[in-house]
């Protein structure tokens, strides 16, 4: 069988499928030519993907052949599903398998607020002696907030209970009896709770129309002027002009964002320049560990459906 990928996969991926006897056609640089990979497409009987290759009817309709499509992560907005569905694509994703480094990165970013280790550093190395600047606070007795009660929330909760935490969250799809809530301890509150409690709001829901903006204006303003937020899921689901806003009011201490709405990061963003925020490139989900762990699985279950055997990490 024929398998294109469009985006970065660690050479283990491909070689499960090489080993399988697939012809792999990759470059990781595909999704930039768009042309080149519509003429690519129309032999392919698969296609694996990251974020940034849009697979929409345009590009379904080149790939007459298709029967798969791999998501070498778990976001899924970069891909009609429903288009795929009507071809008869399957599609499927990485089902849990970036969840530890994404819940490490919230635990770090969390650590970082309260003591933010870098800036001693550089204070030191420029000569200074400022003890009491650099003071800081525990986490111990802060309260982590969740939007969203799934997987990467389970093992991050684990993680900050360790740390003495108060663990809460909002999902209005979880049960008292869900595992997260009855095992792992976490405090199943309302929206309005969760955003006035935190010291810390972490948010681990998909992008779609019902949250787009879901922390608008109104919700920070909500929240304590000491809290933070931690936006590991999708930019869009934050409203960056209004966490800007919010920031330079006074009105939030500061907030970790590893998504923004328009990636690459935009000069003219204005979140850029807002105090207390804390930017990184799109990589919670990225250590060397859950890249391999994901190229494995990926290939692994492509493998699977061009055989004829249905992933169980079909969505």
């Amino acid at each position: 069988m024929n398998i294109l990928i469009s985006e970065v996969i660690w050479p283990e991926g491909v070689e499960i499928l090489e080993n399988q006897g697939h012809k792999v056609t990759y470059d990781k640089e595909w999704y930039k030519n768009r042309r080149e990979l519509l003429e690519h497409l129309r032999d392919a009987d698969a296609l694996i993907v990251r974020n940034q290759t849009k697979v929409d009817e345009e590009l379904l309709s080149h790939a007459p052949n298709l029967k798969v499509i791999g998501r070498l992560g778990v976001g899924l907005d970069n891909i009609e599903r429903n288009e795929a569905e009507n071809r008869g694509i399957s599609v499927i994703s990485a089902k849990n398998a970036n969840a530890v480094s994404v819940a490490e990165y919230v635990i770090q970013a969390v650590l970082s607020a309260g003591r933010p280790l870098h800036e001693a550093h550089k204070s030191v190395t420029e000569g200074k002696w400022e003890r009491k600047v650099h003071t800081g606070f525990e986490i111990s007795g802060k309260t982590l907030g969740f939007i969203g009660l799934g997987e990467i929330s389970h093992r991050t909760a684990k993680r900050a209970k360790a740390f003495g935490m108060n663990v809460i969250g909002y999902d209005p799809f979880r049960t008292e009896y869900d595992y997260m809530i009855d095992e792992t301890g976490v405090v199943k509150k309302e929206w309005e709770d969760v955003l006035r409690t935190s010291d810390f709001l972490s948010i681990h829901v998909p992008l779609n129309a019902a949250t787009k903006n879901l922390v608008d204006r109104e919700a920070l303003q909500m929240m304590k002027p000491s809290a933070w937020v931690i936006n590991t899921a999708r930019g869009g689901i934050v409203d960056e002009t209004a966490l800007a806003d919010t920031l330079h009011e006074g009105r939030l201490a500061g907030a970790f964002l590893d998504v923004l709405e328009n990636e690459p990061a935009q000069p003219e963003n204005l979140i850029l320049h807002a105090p207390g925020v804390r930017l990184t490139p799109h990589i919670a989900g990225l250590t060397e560990e859950s890249q391999k762990r994901i190229s494995v699985m990926i290939a692994a279950e492509v493998n699977k459906e061009l055989q004829g055997t249905p992933s169980l990490c079909r969505v």
